[in-house]
């Protein structure tokens, strides 16, 4: 497995991590994702260490905390051999504290995670959406004070826009606070949105990207094809309209491109597209889940090899789409990409 440094920070993650979304199984959307247990789960998390992934992603609002449990549990006894990350900001309730980054919530939220994954820290701890009702200031000293009581470590954030993100990253800097490092976002090649400002702004402020859905929602898995229904079992079926959307002609067309490709490399489709978002720049781990032995393993096939640049080339022609305003100028058009060259 290879190690890369997450963003700016002196924190070394693997580069592909494992997902819990698919532990607990409780409620209509992570239900569909899958139910994985304790034993299962213990199971998933042997084949992850054995082959170096050591970084477990979860989050609170995965199967109403469920998710953090069962990985609790998967991990116990090795919690020195492994990175975790989880999540928080979404509601867990109905009350007027269950969500946000306010002080009373992250302080309360870092403490019902500490306690579901039997853990006294946390070594990656994110911002799972933005808050616009809390200054960020507030956000940032809570965060601040956690750091420094060792119940987390590093913070990131999670589904920012441009402008919140390096909103707060001038405040940590202004005032001495804790820099976000890691930003998980979406980012596949039937999603390359990412690239338009978020990749810019990490390169330039030194965080790193940890990608959720690589496999663009499960769009991505060899299984969806031109003219072919969506199979029996997959979780489109529950969930399509959660996730983000693709539109039709252009999924069809990656997956032409990959399939090619396949063939001549005798690689899967899911392993060249994970294969591709490893090459991206300021990519620091790519989230796989499994809810098998069978999807870990040839997802672990990721890694160990890489596309040549003409595969490259041709994945990033099929995958491409004019950026909107402002981003196009500078893809585009020759006095633009001058004085800004495309991150990609």
């Amino acid at each position: 497995m290879e190690y890369r440094r997450l963003g700016a920070s002196g924190l070394m993650v693997p580069a592909l991590s494992f997902g819990a979304g698919t532990f607990g199984g409780r409620g209509e959307l992570f239900g569909a994702w899958g139910d994985t247990d304790a034993r299962a789960a213990r199971g998933l998390v042997d084949i992850a260490l054995e082959a170096g992934v050591t970084m477990f992603d979860t989050a609170d609002v995965y199967s109403d905390g469920a998710s953090e449990e069962v990985l609790g549990e998967a991990i116990r006894g090795r919690r020195d051999r492994v990175l975790l990350s989880t999540k928080a900001a979404l509601p867990v309730g109905d009350g007027p504290n269950d969500a946000g980054s306010g002080r009373s919530r992250l302080i309360t939220a870092v403490e019902a995670a500490l306690r579901r994954l039997g853990t006294d820290y946390i070594d990656l701890f994110q911002l799972h959406a933005f808050d616009a009702r809390t200054p960020v200031q507030e956000v940032l000293s809570a965060l601040d004070e956690l750091v420094r009581a060792g119940k987390i470590r590093y913070v990131g954030a999670s589904n920012f826009s441009g402008w919140q993100l390096m909103k707060s990253l001038a405040a940590a800097d202004r005032q001495g606070l804790p820099r976000y490092v890691a930003h998980q976002v979406y980012y596949s090649l039937v999603g390359r949105d990412y690239e338009w400002e978020l990749m810019p702004l990490g390169i330039d402020q030194g965080v790193g990207a940890v990608v959720w859905s690589p496999l663009g929602w499960g769009r991505l898995t060899g299984k969806i094809r031109r003219g072919q229904p969506i199979p029996d079992g997959s979780r489109l079926h529950k969930t399509a309209e959660a996730g983000p959307p693709v539109e039709d002609e252009l999924l069809y067309t990656v997956v032409d491109a990959l399939d090619e490709i396949a063939a001549e490399t005798g690689r899967t489709v899911p392993q060249i597209a994970l294969n591709w978002l490893l090459r991206r720049p300021t990519v620091a781990t790519v989230i796989v889940g499994a809810r098998n032995e069978d999807q870990l393993r040839q997802n672990l096939g990721a890694v160990g090899w890489e596309l040549d640049a003409h595969q490259i080339a041709r994945l990033d022609k099929a995958s491409a789409l004019t950026p909107p305003y402002p981003y196009y100028a500078y893809y585009r058009l020759p006095g633009f990409t001058r004085l800004n060259p495309p991150a990609v």
